[in-house]
């Protein structure tokens, strides 16, 4: 549990963690607008979900030195992560036809904060959902998001138990 602890206090958990959302992005953005592949509402809302996730890790960074700041930043995490995850099993329910539901162009997003309109090369909905690309090794974006959602999920959620466990603040 210590190991745990020392690992959710580490800068290199949380530089990880940033990297590899701004890897995801990256990708994403690769296979838009260098592959012709338009993302589709679902996969915009994944990206404002792994946005948050890169917005935690950066504050994280700063942070994790307060023991309050350090449990605020996995419990924040935890939940993009569970928001990630959520919209990435409907991404693959959608592709794979066992969920049913109206996919529109419409982000969601309340009218003071329109995002699609602010950064359209990044939260512009393109296409209808019913397909995400192929990556290497033949897997889909559709079947690689929520296996890596929940594993991140799953560590975060590790790392906010053993660092509540690891120390108790001093009243």
């Amino acid at each position: 549990m210590n190991k745990l602890a020392a690992l959710g206090r580490s800068p290199w958990y949380w530089l990880v963690l940033l990297l590899l959302g701004l890897a995801m992005e990256g990708t994403a953005l690769f296979y838009q607008h260098v592959l012709g592949y338009g993302p589709c509402v679902v996969c915009i809302q994944v990206r404002l979900w792994v946005m948050g996730l890169i917005l935690v890790a950066l504050a994280a960074l700063v942070m994790r030195r307060s023991w309050f700041g350090l449990i605020a930043a996995h419990a924040l995490s935890a939940l993009v992560l569970a928001g990630m995850l959520e919209r990435a099993w409907k991404l693959l329910g959608i592709e794979r036809g066992t969920v049913e539901g109206e996919c529109s162009f419409d982000l969601g997003l309340p009218a003071w904060l329109p995002l699609d309109h602010w950064f359209p090369p990044l939260f512009q909905v393109q296409e209808a959902c019913g397909y995400t690309p192929t990556l290497p090794f033949g897997l889909s974006m559709a079947e690689v998001l929520p296996v890596l959602s929940a594993l991140l999920l799953l560590l975060s959620v590790a790392l906010l138990v053993a660092s509540l466990a690891s120390r108790r603040p001093s009243v």
